[in-house]
């Protein structure tokens, strides 16, 4: 067995990173032979909503580090407020079939990722039932099967999205940032879906930092990396896919060079689960991420 394992985590957010990002990450992977978990956001992109989060503490320090312009572009910042949101899933299923034909394995992100991550502690679980419902309705008419994992827009999760992953049975779900797979409790109440946290920071909490310039970065990374353990790292099609593109290829190309194994989430899960009482439940609590504005879904305290 390798000393190292990473598992990429490939969230899509939006519209231009389905069209264009997504693409060259899979000719990235397909180059080094590294099969990745990609999630796919299937709804309208009204990535242009998000200027309301103006008000967070961080945010507006977050985007002039990491050059929003420039990742997303002004278009895309403008959908849902000039003109309405493209719909993801009907633009480009093509693009996401292709992936999983690639051999990649394909997963819920979120229907609406904005109204995801900064609505859900607001919703009632019917609402959040009916979210993720239509999430579910439409990855089952892209790909023509049901999903079966689901990683949360904006690492925002609670006891309603806990709930409804429950009643979809997914295998598993990465919605927390942690260290070790767990399954979730809150307020004394105990879920089924395991939870495989990402373990690494990703590349926007750390891009623009004086401390971590770009030529420290990949240094930066394999002195996090733990061995013999599953490193779960979280890239954006936006981010590595586009303007960091070169920059994550040189990261890949050193780590094959180190034979670091690559597995999907769904590997990881199917090791996992294969034994269940030795998977320990965590508190999943509401906590703040360096580099990162607002609060996220974290790995708490053990439960005896």
């Amino acid at each position: 067995m390798p000393d190292i394992i990473i598992a990429v985590k490939v969230d899509v957010d939006t519209e231009r990173g389905t069209r264009l990002g997504v693409p060259a990450l899979a000719r990235v992977f397909d180059e080094l032979g590294i099969r990745a978990t990609f999630f796919f956001s299937l709804g309208p992109d009204n990535t242009g909503r998000a200027l309301r989060r103006v008000f967070r503490p961080g945010f507006l320090k977050k985007v002039r580090r990491t050059s929003v312009i420039g990742t997303y572009g002004m278009r895309t910042l403008l959908n849902g407020v000039l003109w309405p949101g493209p719909y993801i899933g009907r633009r480009h299923a093509d693009v996401m079939r292709a992936i999983r034909d690639a051999g990649h394995e394909v997963g819920i992100h979120c229907y609406d990722h904005i109204r995801w991550q900064d609505g859900l502690h607001r919703m009632r679980l019917a609402e959040v039932r009916a979210e993720f419902g239509r999430a579910r309705t439409e990855f089952a008419r892209v790909f023509g099967v049901a999903a079966t994992a689901a990683a949360a827009a904006g690492w925002q999760a609670d006891a309603h999205s806990l709930t409804v992953y429950d009643e979809a049975g997914l295998a598993y779900a990465s919605d927390t940032r942690g260290s070790t797979p767990f399954f979730p409790a809150v307020r004394g109440q105990r879920f089924r879906t395991l939870q495989i946290p990402t373990t690494l920071p990703t590349l926007d909490e750390l891009m623009g930092r004086p401390d971590f310039p770009d030529e420290l970065l990949a240094t930066h990374y394999f002195s996090l990396l733990h061995r013999n353990a599953v490193n779960v790292m979280t890239v954006h099609a936006e981010i590595e896919g586009l303007v960091k593109r070169d920059w994550f290829r040189e990261f890949l190309t050193r780590a094959v060079s180190m034979r670091v194994q690559f597995l999907t989430l769904a590997a990881v899960a199917q090791t996992v689960l294969a034994q269940p009482d030795a998977v320990p439940v965590n508190e999943l609590v509401q906590g703040e991420i360096d580099g990162r504005s607002g609060t996220l879904a974290v790995q708490g305290g053990a439960i005896a």
